[in-house]
């Protein structure tokens, strides 16, 4: 198989972590791993935000590639379509932001304890964000996605799907992996303080995940009255998509090695810190 194809899905994966469409849903992402997590331990927090990005890329690739299949037949007839998607799955996360804001608590697959309400961050929970992620995106993503991997089934190549499909995936969780680990080596006591406010924490991930959420739904409805009229223009979408092409230029200059060996050093990063602790 040619180097290009791969990591051109590599390369593409990497910017469908910080598409137009979910791209507010990252930071919404990372605030749920720093508030969910009541270590004070950089090993126990790595091996957690590690976790939660294997959890979180599965759901965001797995609905990625049944959507794909599914629809690809019909993609141009449905694509129109898709930013009622963005807007449904806006309003839900607008919903559930509130009710973390309120002081209630997400379910969770796992027993309850009695305590003061958490910020739910289990390993199902993250996959089923990395499909909310997925959905939100696939207005902005769904093109090129298609275009790079679900054409490889087309033509036949079975091995050459699944090898672009796993670059895909390998790309997104790259990006996240990599803002996972740093929030994880980086706490600091200020968060650690606010997480044993106890009812504090969730509401302030409640506040981010409504933000987030109708930022999202908003971008939607942006989606459509811009389908209706091309010259339409708005200033929170301009100034949010200004931050996101920059972060996206930059990870397109940085290129997949440079991030690949960025995600390997903050992964050493506690290993080294362990190890000097111990010959202490």
């Amino acid at each position: 198989m040619a180097e290009l194809p791969l990591a051109l899905a590599l390369g593409a994966g990497m910017l469908a972590a910080v598409n137009p469409c979910g791209f507010a849903l990252l930071p919404a992402y990372l605030s749920l791993l720093v508030l969910g997590d009541d270590t004070p331990r950089r090993g126990v927090a790595v091996g957690r935000a590690l976790t939660a990005t294997a959890a979180m890329t599965l759901g965001f690739a797995a609905f990625f590639g049944l959507f794909g299949l599914v629809i690809q037949p019909v993609a141009g007839q449905i694509q129109q379509h898709l930013p009622w998607f963005t807007i449904v799955f806006g309003l839900l996360i607008t919903a559930a932001g509130a009710w973390l804001l309120a002081g209630r608590q997400l379910p969770a697959m796992a027993p309850k304890l009695r305590r003061a309400p958490t910020v739910t961050r289990s390993v199902p929970s993250m996959a089923l964000f990395g499909m909310a992620y997925a959905t939100a995106s696939l207005g902005c993503t769904i093109a090129p996605f298609l275009a790079i991997v679900v054409s490889a089934f087309r033509s036949g190549s079975t091995g050459e799907g699944i090898a672009l499909f796993t670059a895909y995936a390998v790309g997104m969780g790259l990006i996240v992996g990599a803002a996972s680990l740093t929030v994880a080596l980086t706490r600091t006591t200020a968060v650690t303080r606010l997480r044993r406010l106890g009812a504090t924490a969730p509401r302030l991930g409640g506040a981010l995940l409504l933000l987030a959420g109708a930022y999202v739904a908003y971008y939607g409805w942006y989606e459509i009255r811009a389908l209706r009229d091309p010259a339409t223009t708005d200033p929170v979408i301009d100034a949010a998509a200004h931050i996101q092409r920059t972060v996206a230029d930059s990870l397109d200059t940085a290129g997949p090695a440079v991030i690949a060996v960025l995600f390997a050093l903050l992964l050493l990063v506690p290993l080294l810190i362990r190890r000097r602790r111990g010959s202490r």
